[in-house]
């Protein structure tokens, strides 16, 4: 008798264990199967909040930046000379 209870107490407390586990693994099988259509979704997402810019748009941003750092190097130049060459070559690009 002694054996059989204490068969039964240790099943018992065994069994919400492995109901937990099986059921960790169920979740992680989910999440491995869906996983390229969550990590679309996730694209999307962020896709929505900051949108990409047009080629256009990116080159207009990259010829202010070009502009602004020559404008700098002629603020920052030692006489007219360097700055009449820093004009020349911004016109060249």
């Amino acid at each position: 008798m002694t054996t059989t209870s204490t068969l039964i107490q240790t099943t018992g407390s065994v069994l919400p264990l492995l109901r937990v586990l099986f059921t960790v693994a169920g979740f992680g099988a989910l999440f491995m199967l869906f996983k390229p259509l969550l990590s679309g979704i996730v694209r999307a997402l962020v896709l929505l909040v900051n949108p990409r810019l047009t080629k256009h748009e990116l080159a207009a941003r990259r010829q202010m930046r070009d502009a602004l750092l020559v404008q700098e190097m002629i603020d920052a130049s030692h006489g007219p000379s360097h700055a009449a060459e820093l004009r020349a070559m911004s016109s060249r690009s």
